[in-house]
């Protein structure tokens, strides 16, 4: 069965987004498990090898009935490790691969040999115009409200530019936190919904108690956009920079140099306690697995599209 046959056979339309310090092998495989595409940063890997570890460890608890799951690559130009996790991914050959922070290029060879699909996350429709040029079969669309690395784009305007050119694969990403919201990035045009915010509290995620509480506490009143703290725009949380003694008001604006060298520098501010959420941080109202998660989500999902049907009549 290939990947693209697994992915029509999907329970939900719908992928667990890669998150920083969040997602690892166990929300992986527990939303493989429950029906939708589980997925992980290789950045939460201090090394290629421990990259690996994970990897096997995936696959080696699930089988072609559950959902493919997913590797994000960083693939900017600072970041010295993508040779060695390139070769990594062509032992384990994960399912998916998702590109971020740079050219899907130097991945998509190795990843499509082995009969995976290379998708890239863009924040533009002209990095999406590079990345479909450049022979991506899917597209991951990061729109305003997204937590974490973010985009400026309403999911009205990207997915429609996209769309005259691109005939891949879209996954929507941007505040998307219900099964309604799913299905209304499928009435766009886009194939799959891309939630990140959704599963910070899922109890098989990596997430600190603090942080997932902080989440259940939490509104999209409660972030802030900012570059102080990678050099991208990420959409972080207000009250985990107050605990750790920093201003908000003081970061809005700073903008940190891009770097992926596993080097710290003076202008490059720590993420440790620092965390991101998108929008649909204030639907999140408790600490569940991420099977009652899927569940809850696909219950949203049946109920909308019933929904539709009657104002379609």
């Amino acid at each position: 069965m290939t990947v693209r046959d697994r992915l029509s056979r999907l329970r939900l339309p719908a992928f667990a987004a890669p998150m920083f310090l969040v997602s690892g092998p166990d929300l992986v495989v527990a939303c493989s498990r429950a029906g939708i595409v589980g997925s992980f940063p290789a950045p939460n890997l201090r090394s290629s090898a421990e990259l690996g570890d994970w990897m096997g460890r995936i696959a080696g608890q699930l089988t072609a009935d559950d959902a493919p799951w997913a590797l994000n690559l960083v693939t900017h130009s600072t970041s010295p490790r993508l040779p060695r996790d390139l070769e990594q991914v062509a032992e384990h050959q994960p399912p998916i691969v998702i590109t971020a922070l740079g050219s899907p290029k130097p991945v998509l060879p190795t990843v499509q040999a082995y009969g995976g699909l290379v998708f890239a996350d863009v924040i533009s429709v002209d990095l999406a115009k590079k990345a479909a040029d450049a022979g991506v079969d899917g597209l991951v669309l990061v729109c305003t409200g997204a937590g974490g690395h973010t985009g400026d784009l309403s999911p009205l305007v990207f997915v429609e530019r996209v769309r005259r050119f691109f005939d891949g694969y879209i996954a929507l990403a941007g505040a998307i936190t219900t099964g309604e919201a799913i299905l209304a990035a499928q009435v766009l045009g886009a194939d799959f919904g891309y939630l990140g915010t959704a599963f910070i509290p899922a109890r098989e995620s990596m997430a600190s108690d603090a942080y997932k509480q902080m989440c259940v506490d939490s509104s999209a009143g409660d972030l802030m956009v900012t570059r102080a703290f990678t050099g991208a725009r990420a959409s972080m949380l207000k009250p985990s920079m107050v605990a750790r003694g920093l201003d908000p008001a003081e970061l809005e604006f700073k903008v940190a140099r891009m770097n992926f060298t596993g080097r710290q520098d003076e202008t490059v501010k720590p993420w440790s306690g620092i965390w991101g959420a998108g929008q649909g941080v204030g639907k999140i109202d408790r600490v569940e697995s991420a099977a009652e998660i899927v569940d809850r989500l696909a219950a949203e999902y049946d109920a909308a599209r019933l929904r539709t049907r009657g104002l379609c009549a």
